[in-house]
């Protein structure tokens, strides 16, 4: 028989003492609850409500150091866009006029009374920004409008070229004492457009014509169904085939 071998008895368990809060303490477990509680509301309501687009961009109408009114340069005077946005058929952003531009008409007097350049409303105290500009070289720190994400790509040129409005985008600026920003800028409303950009094409002339809507041989405005019929002639013309995958914008 083999031998017996010692038999060993279980090691004792170590016993953790539990540890107990005061029976004060338990009133205030409820408030705990009631806390994160709304700390999610509240969390729910800054990411889903605040932060959405229709929420924090329509209507933002910043006050601008120089009370520029695009209803009397774009809609009375008929100054095109590209006067003062010049870049916008040749890059993918719409530039901010220089200085200089605003000069060309706004030139201001000298000690003498005497003008560089166009003398409109030469002592008006509104112009003193862009004077002192011009004295200086510091550019007038006018504060953007239309500012999407830095991680959205956006080619002014693409859609203009292409025959898209200025208004599509930016409303009927010409019609604006103030600019502020009037289109949703969504992703969900640019893949709209991109998905059926018919009613928003037209020849590449009238682009800045803001005021332009097509007409039929009479003259006569175009029902929908055929201001329809008309985008996708201009869209089967030129080619136009607007793209909805990702690497589109997020590049």
């Amino acid at each position: 028989h083999p031998p017996t071998l010692p038999h060993h008895s279980a090691s004792p368990k170590l016993i953790m003492p539990r540890l107990l809060f005061p029976r004060r303490t338990n009133p205030f477990l409820g408030l705990l609850a009631v806390a994160i509680a709304a700390g999610a509301v509240f969390a729910g309501a800054m990411g889903g409500l605040i932060t959405d687009p229709k929420t924090l961009n329509v209507g933002y109408e910043p006050t601008q150091p120089v009370p520029f009114s695009h209803a009397l340069h774009a809609g009375q005077l008929k100054l095109d866009c590209r006067y003062c946005h010049n870049t916008v058929f040749d890059a993918a952003h719409a530039a901010v006029p220089p200085t200089a531009t605003c000069i060309n008409c706004h030139s201001p007097a000298d000690d003498q009374g005497i003008t560089a350049l166009a003398a409109v409303h030469a002592d008006s105290p509104k112009l003193a920004p862009i004077h002192e500009s011009w004295k200086s070289g510091r550019s007038v720190a006018w504060k953007r409008v239309h500012n999407l994400p830095e991680f959205v790509y956006f080619n002014h040129a693409a859609h203009v070229n292409s025959g898209v409005s200025c208004k599509t985008c930016h409303g009927r600026i010409d019609q604006m004492e103030v600019v502020y920003q009037s289109k949703e800028l969504s992703m969900a409303w640019c893949i709209d457009c991109h998905r059926n950009p018919e009613p928003h094409l037209r020849p590449v002339e009238f682009v800045t014509k803001l005021d332009w809507e097509p007409t039929g041989a009479d003259g006569e405005e175009l029902s929908l169904e055929e201001k329809q019929a008309y985008g996708a002639a201009l869209k089967e013309d030129k080619q136009i085939n607007p793209q909805v995958n990702c690497a589109v914008c997020h590049r």
